[in-house]
């Protein structure tokens, strides 16, 4: 009778162990849940940044769960963690690379410095962002050609956002012949910019015709403007064209390179005359 009512109390140790094992997982799936949703709700991180956080966030209240049940059933839960810690360190070096690419994904999500559709440059790359996960960025060339760029290799460089700001300054420069007129090309050239209407008139940014300096065969000018940024390849080529007509129809030249050769007529040099053998009479 003894052996039955130890029996019958270790049964019902086990079962209150396995019912709260039950009921803490059970809480740890919920309240994963829970804290992974309000993190998918918060809309100042980026789409593919709330649904990695928000799965991770799950997951490791799960997995502490988890630990709290195996304390229960008596496995040591220290030697448990130490051995997971372990293997999670030489996972980590085997995967370092791959592990480097998901913190800066991450730092890229959480800070901002592209979003997808700007252009942007870095290590001589240079493309169109077209998506950004938590490995790699993939960007598109002008002429459509495919870049897939680790975002390791994104977040060590220095990124050029051409997209971020909506104005950017344009300088074309050029060149006149020295006979012509500097104030007159100056006035030609501005007014081809104020009569077009795509650039920024406002203080600080008006368009301006600038002497640059006097080069080897002519005088060079720039031309300086702002505009928008969706719009700086078609103001560049339209004023480029413009500006090369205008010129023209005033008579001033844009000169080639010129190079000035000066002969000078030399006296041939004078060679000395072999001396004269003296002939000798034979004996």
């Amino acid at each position: 009778m003894e052996t039955v009512g130890v029996d019958m109390d270790i049964a019902l140790e086990w079962s209150m162990r396995l019912l709260s094992g039950v009921l803490v997982l059970g809480a740890g799936w919920i309240i994963g849940n829970t804290a992974r949703k309000a993190i998918e709700k918060i809309k100042a991180l980026d789409e593919t940044l709330r649904s990695f956080l928000g799965g991770f966030a799950k997951y490791a209240i799960f997995a502490f769960a988890g630990v709290i049940v195996l304390g229960q059933f008596g496995v040591q839960t220290a030697s448990l963690i130490a051995v997971l810690g372990a293997a999670g360190l030489a996972i980590g070096l085997a995967l370092q690379g791959t592990l480097s690419n998901i913190a800066a994904g991450v730092m890229l999500l959480i800070l901002r410095p592209f979003n997808v559709g700007d252009y942007v440059e870095f290590n001589g790359n240079g493309g169109t962002v077209k998506t950004l996960g938590l490995f790699g960025t993939e960007l598109a060339t002008p002429d459509n050609v495919y870049i897939f760029a680790p975002n390791s290799a994104v977040w060590g460089a220095n990124l050029y956002n051409y997209s971020r700001n909506h104005q950017r300054r344009m300088d074309l420069n050029f060149g006149i012949s020295y006979n012509d007129d500097i104030t007159k090309a100056q006035k030609t050239v501005q007014k081809v910019l104020d009569a077009d209407k795509r650039l920024v008139t406002t203080e600080g940014k008006k368009p301006q015709v600038m002497t640059s300096n006097m080069g080897d065969f002519s005088i060079n000018l720039i031309a300086r403007f702002w505009c928008k940024s969706t719009e700086y390849w078609d103001v560049k080529w339209d004023l480029t064209k413009a500006i090369k007509e205008a010129l023209d129809q005033e008579g001033i030249t844009i000169p080639f390179p010129t190079r000035t050769i000066i002969h000078e007529d030399a006296r041939p040099a004078e060679t000395e005359k072999p001396a004269k053998s003296s002939k000798k009479e034979a004996a």
